[in-house]
C-alpha cells in the first residue's frame, strides 16, 4: 500500500513509519526544510520537501496514494506567536483534507488529540461522550476547531475518515511536555512538585503508532472515532516513579495549586515580554491542562483494532531510559 504521511518527523511520526516500512509499506513522507531526517532514509520513504498550503503539490503527492495520515501539527502549550495554531492546526488541515477528496485518496487518518473533550463529564470520557464546554489551552481549542471542520468534509464532502483521538503520549524521545517534566527531574531542573492530585490519562508513543497501522489496514472503519488510552495516574505518582527510576530526589517543596497557577501567569507574562518559552514549562495554558487534568477510556481501540495498552509505568521507565543514554 502506497501511504502519504504528513508529520512523519516527529515524536508519533518517527515510530509510526518505522512501523509502516516494517510492514512492508511504501511512503511519501511532506517535510520540511527543517526537519530532522537522517534516520528516515529508506529505499521505500519518498522524502518530499513541501509546504501543506501547495494545494497542487499536495494533489499530485496524493494522486497515486491509498491513504493519507495527517499528523502535521503545532503541538506546544506557549507560542511567541500565537495565531499559529490556527494557521497550522486548522487551516493547513483543511488544505490537505480539501487536497485529499480531490486526488481521491481511499482513507484518511486525521490524528487529532483526547484534550479536545476538555471538561467533558462523565469520566473517564469515551468517543460517545459530548465534547465539554471548556477546553484548557489555545492547542486544544484549534484541534477541536479542525475536528469539526474534519467530521464535516466527512458527512458534507463524503471525506473518508477515521478519526484519531492519543492521550497524553509519552515514551522514549518525547520532548515536548510529558518529557520535559522527567527530563527536569532527572537533571535536577525541577524546583517544586505542584498539581500532584491532578490525574491524566497517558498512552504509549509505541501503542498510538501501533493503532494507527492497523487502521491502515483494517476494513470498516471509515468514519469511526478511537480514543487512544486508557491508564490514568496522578502526576504526583508520575514523578514519583521518574524519581525512583532515575535515582534522583523529588525537590522536598511542594507547591498548592493556586501558588502554581501565580507563577504561570507571572513566567508566562515575562514570555510574552521575552518571546522566549517560561521556564519548566509553566505556561498557563500547561497550568491549567495539568491542573483540570483529563482521563479517557481507550477502549474501544482494544476491541476493535486489538490495540494493547503498555502499563504506563513501562512506558515512564523506558523514557527515563532514552533521557539518560541521550543526555
Amino acid at each position: 500500500m502506497k501511504i502519504l504521511v504528513t508529520g512523519g518527523s516527529g515524536f508519533i511520526g518517527k515510530v509510526l513509519v518505522r512501523n509502516l516500512i516494517e510492514q512492508g509499506h511504501d511512503l511519501v513522507l511532506i517535510v520540511r526544510p527543517t526537519s530532522h531526517v537522517h534516520d528516515l532514509q529508506d529505499e521505500k520513504i519518498n522524502l518530499v520537501e513541501a509546504c501543506l498550503f501547495d494545494r497542487t503539490t499536495l494533489e499530485r503527492l496524493m494522486s497515486d496514494c491509498d491513504c493519507l495520515i495527517h499528523l502535521a501539527n503545532v503541538y506546544s502549550f506557549w507560542e511567541a506567536d500565537a495565531s499559529i495554531y490556527e494557521r497550522i492546526n486548522m487551516n493547513a488541515t483543511r488544505i490537505v483534507y480539501e487536497s485529499a477528496l480531490h486526488a481521491g485518496v481511499k482513507k484518511v487518518i486525521h490524528v487529532a488529540s483526547a484534550v479536545i473533550w476538555g471538561d467533558a463529564e462523565p469520566l473517564p470520557y469515551t468517543e460517545e461522550t459530548p465534547f465539554g464546554n471548556v477546553v484548557y489551552s489555545q492547542y486544544a481549542v484549534s484541534k477541536r476547531k479542525a475536528d469539526n471542520m474534519a467530521w464535516r468534509c466527512h458527512k458534507e464532502k463524503g471525506l473518508p475518515l477515521v478519526g484519531v483521538y492519543p492521550a497524553s503520549v509519552i515514551g522514549p524521545g518525547d520532548v515536548k511536555s510529558s518529557g520535559q517534566m522527567a527530563c527536569d527531574i532527572i537533571k535536577r531542573r525541577l524546583p517544586a512538585r505542584g498539581l500532584e492530585n491532578s490525574r491524566i490519562t497517558f498512552v504509549d508513543v509505541r501503542d498510538v503508532a501501533d493503532a494507527i497501522a492497523k487502521i491502515v489496514t483494517q476494513n470498516n472503519v471509515i468514519g469511526e472515532r478511537f480514543i487512544l488510552g486508557k491508564e490514568s495516574i496522578r502526576l504526583g505518582d508520575y514523578m514519583q516513579h521518574i524519581s525512583q527510576v532515575s535515582g534522583m530526589d523529588l525537590p522536598l517543596i511542594s507547591l498548592p495549586t493556586w501558588a502554581v497557577r501565580i507563577i504561570s501567569g507571572l513566567l508566562s507574562s515575562m514570555s510574552w515580554l521575552t518571546k522566549k518559552p517560561p521556564l519548566w514549562g509553566m505556561s498557563l495554558d500547561q497550568t491549567r491542562t495539568f491542573s483540570n487534568g483529563f482521563q479517557c477510556d481507550g477502549s474501544k481501540a482494544e476491541r476493535q483494532l486489538g490495540v494493547s495498552y503498555r502499563p504506563v509505568r513501562e512506558s515512564l521507565t523506558d523514557l527515563v531510559h532514552w533521557i539518560q543514554e541521550h543526555r
